[in-house]
This record gives structure tokens, C-alpha cells and sequence, in this order.
């Protein structure tokens, strides 16, 4: 068994990672491809053979230098019309961090996709092209950030040599900027003043503003303080697998199989089980072939209970000092990512960790305006890249936490039971940080067919 003082010496490394998150999002022709292009060849982030390949596409367009946005505009018809569709994630590191990086479309119809991109995110950078200022999508886009509590923000005031590299243009933006996102609750924003064409403070420091003293945008990447310990947060240890081998070796082995969510589980705890609220003793804890006394998120390990209790995939198990209330009410905002609208009354799966239940959607009490973060009130539906509140009965009790406190177990999915289609990226709770959401719901009723709960 592996001793408690190493596996205790395991979580201060796990608390001390250097994995960075982060996406990208800005509107069109503001230059984040340019800058993500820029910031990966300048770290020399890029193989010898990507390289080539963009400098053969920018040679045939006629263009005397490669053009760097190739880099992350990998389909064809991003290429073909300058713009960023899909998601595209890129994987570099620097002596100092290794970094994921989701570079988001920019364009209002795929609001959706910067929604899959940041959902993970701990940090975001937001374009802004120097020349235009702050514009409706930039406000949308520090929205977005906001509803999915991504702690750090970063404004980077792009086209800087196109303004004369002008400190009081690089003001008034930021200024802007930080109001807007500081009223939606987003914790911290960092403004930087770049030239991603030209390179200015994107890896090196820009000669040409030597009235910004602040670190360029790949330092500050390297430096923000990014906590990844989930193990402060309420364990949550949702089941995905059980393991029974009825061997000759194992004739009574019973272990319960997943990814720890969040928090710590030692032998000896208390938990109680959810959503049925039976409740035993963590007796063994089996993680890579081996017993521990001690495991955090987001180790994969199998946990062994003292008692015999019906346990199968989707349930719950956490602390009973610390276990989620249950529910059959969810009041969540949602994105919603789907062609077909999400109309009241419309029957639905709801996927919650590793567990799927059937659910009526009961009301649609508002649709958010991200320009001005108005509510648009009993919109009847919602439709692609619609972003609103909703009032969702599920069939079976859930163990949803708050959004704000856990990302993870905050989050669901709502699906077309018809074809496994995914309508909705849903956050249950509050909408943003800043903002209590005061909306009464009306019931509506449900149907016969097995949806009426």
C-alpha cells in the first residue's frame, strides 16, 4: 500500500501543475488567428513542416510573408473565407507551462462553439481591434466568459500599429472594457496593447510603446495564477462503472468505478450515496492496481464500500458531511446548440456527470441579450446560439451543485431522446456572478407517454 505521506506529497504536486487553459475569441477580421499563429511561431511552438505548409499556401496567394492565421484555420472553407468555424485546439508548451489553447470563432452564429471552447477555460483572451474599440461581440464575448465563470480575462487591443501605437486609444478601450466585464462579475482583466502582425508584445516586447510597462501576452500566460485544486472543493465521485469479477481470486469484490469530480476520499469517511441517500464507509480505495488511503480529482479510481447497498452508473457518491442536496427542479441557464429550437413543453434527456434522466422542459422564463444584457422575457424557445434561462422537471432526484461552485458538477447536457442529438450545454444556478436572476416560473403541464413527473 502506498504510504499516506506520499500520496499527500502526490496532491501538493497536483495543486502545483503548470497546465494553463485558455481560448481565444474575438470578432471577425480583428486578427485572433493571427495572434494565436503569431504566439505559437514566436514561441516556436510550430513544426518545421506546419511551417512550410503555410509558407506554400501564403506563396501562392501572392503574400510575401506566411500568413499565420493558416496555423489554426485548418479547415477548408475557414481558409478559403478568412474566418475561424470551428473550434481548434492547439497543444504547446514553453519552459515554464505547457498550455491547452481553444481558439473560438468570432462570428454572432457561432457564439455556440466559443461556448464549447471556454467551458474548460481558465483563462480567455477577448480581441479587440484597436481601430474599432469595444464593439456588441466584444461585449457578447466577456458575456460569455462571465455566464462560464472563467476567472481571468485578458483584453488584448490589437492593430496597435494601425493607430500610431497610441497609449490614449489603449486607454479608453481598456477603461471601457474593464467596467463592462467588472459589472458581469468576471474576478480579474488584464489589458494589453499588441500588434499581432507585427509581433509587438505578443512573445517579445514591443519597441514601439515603451509607455506600457505591463508583460507581453505570452508572459503573462506563463504567469497568471491558475489554481487547478479541485481538492478544495466537496468531494463528488460520480460512478460510471461496477466492477464485480466473481473470480475464484475475488468472489466478493465489489468496487464502483469513475473520475473523481472534485474534492478528497479517504478510507474511513462517511459518504452517502445519491440520489437514493443510503449512506456506508469507505473501506478501500483501488487506484492503478494498488490500494491507497487517499485520492483526489481528477485521479480515476475504484472505491469499495463496508456495505452491501444497490449502487450502479450515475449515482452520486460524496462526503455526508458535505453532500449535495437533491433535486427533480433544475433552474439553469442555457446555450443552446442545436439547428431545432428548445420550446416549452419539449421532452428531453438531461445528461448530468455519468448519469442521463428524462425531463420536461416546464418553462423558458427568459432569453438573454448579450449586447446588453437585457431580458428578453417568456420567449416561448430558444434557438441555435440563443443563450437563456430555463425551468427543467426531471424524472429521478439529481445532485446538481451550483455552477459557480463546481464547474463539473454544475453542468449538464440536454438531449433529443429521438437521435442523441445535443439541444443544450446547460449551468445550473445563477446566471452571472454579478446579477441575481429574480424571474418567478410558471408550471406547464406535461403529457401522458411516460414524461408526465
Amino acid at each position: 500500500m502506498t504510504s499516506t505521506t506520499d500520496q499527500v506529497a502526490g496532491l501538493d504536486d497536483l495543486a502545483a501543475t503548470t497546465l494553463l487553459r485558455f481560448a481565444t475569441a474575438g470578432s471577425v477580421d480583428d486578427g485572433k488567428s493571427t495572434l494565436v499563429g503569431r504566439l505559437l511561431h514566436d514561441s516556436k511552438s510550430v513544426l518545421t513542416d506546419q511551417l512550410e505548409a503555410v509558407e506554400a499556401v501564403s506563396a501562392q496567394r501572392g503574400q510575401d510573408t506566411p500568413d499565420l492565421a493558416l496555423l489554426t484555420d485548418g479547415l477548408r472553407a475557414e481558409r478559403e473565407q478568412g474566418i475561424t468555424i470551428d473550434v481548434a485546439y492547439r497543444y504547446f508548451a514553453t519552459a515554464r507551462r505547457r498550455f491547452i489553447l481553444a481558439d473560438t470563432p468570432g462570428h454572432v452564429q457561432y457564439t455556440r462553439n466559443m461556448v464549447t471552447g471556454a467551458s474548460t477555460a481558465d483563462l480567455a483572451v477577448v480581441l479587440v481591434d484597436a481601430r474599432n474599440g469595444v464593439i456588441e461581440q466584444t461585449r457578447r464575448h466577456a458575456a460569455v466568459a462571465a455566464l462560464l465563470r472563467v476567472p481571468h480575462v485578458v483584453l488584448a487591443v490589437n492593430k496597435m500599429d494601425l493607430v500610431g501605437y497610441e497609449e490614449a486609444v489603449f486607454a479608453k478601450i481598456a477603461e471601457e472594457f474593464t467596467a463592462y466585464a467588472s459589472d458581469l462579475g468576471v474576478p480579474e482583466i488584464t489589458a494589453i496593447p499588441i500588434s499581432a502582425l507585427a509581433g509587438d508584445n505578443v512573445v517579445e516586447p514591443s519597441a514601439h510603446m515603451d509607455w506600457y510597462g505591463g508583460p507581453t501576452v505570452l508572459e503573462h500566460l506563463e504567469t497568471v495564477p491558475v489554481s487547478h485544486d479541485l481538492t478544495a472543493c466537496p468531494a463528488r465521485f460520480p460512478v460510471q462503472y461496477v466492477i464485480r469479477p466473481q473470480t475464484a481470486e475475488h468472489p466478493d469484490y465489489r468496487g464502483y468505478a469513475g473520475q473523481i469530480a472534485s474534492g478528497v476520499l479517504r478510507v474511513g469517511e462517511a459518504v452517502t450515496v445519491l440520489p437514493s441517500g443510503r449512506t456506508s464507509v469507505i473501506e478501500g480505495i483501488d487506484a492503478l492496481g494498488e490500494s491507497v488511503d487517499i485520492a483526489w480529482a481528477p485521479q480515476s479510481v475504484t472505491v469499495r464500500l463496508r456495505d452491501d447497498i444497490d449502487i450502479s452508473r450515475g449515482d452520486l457518491i460524496a462526503p455526508s458531511a458535505s453532500a449535495p442536496a437533491t433535486t427533480q427542479d433544475v433552474e439553469a441557464t442555457v446555450c443552446h446548440v442545436a439547428d431545432q429550437p428548445l420550446a416549452v413543453g419539449a421532452r428531453v434527456l438531461l445528461k448530468h456527470t455519468t448519469r442521463t434522466v428524462k425531463a420536461i422542459v416546464k418553462d423558458i422564463p427568459s432569453r438573454l441579450t448579450l449586447d446588453d444584457l437585457s431580458q428578453h422575457p417568456d420567449p416561448g424557445q430558444l434557438v441555435a446560439n440563443d443563450i437563456g434561462r430555463v425551468v427543467v422537471r426531471t424524472a429521478e432526484p439529481l445532485a446538481l451543485d451550483a455552477y459557480a461552485d463546481s464547474r463539473r458538477t454544475g453542468s449538464f447536457l440536454l438531449i433529443d431522446p429521438a437521435d442523441g442529438t445535443t439541444l443544450a450545454a446547460g449551468m445550473a444556478g445563477e446566471a452571472f456572478a454579478a446579477h441575481a436572476h429574480d424571474a418567478e416560473t410558471e408550471a406547464v403541464q406535461a403529457d401522458d407517454e411516460g414524461w408526465d413527473f
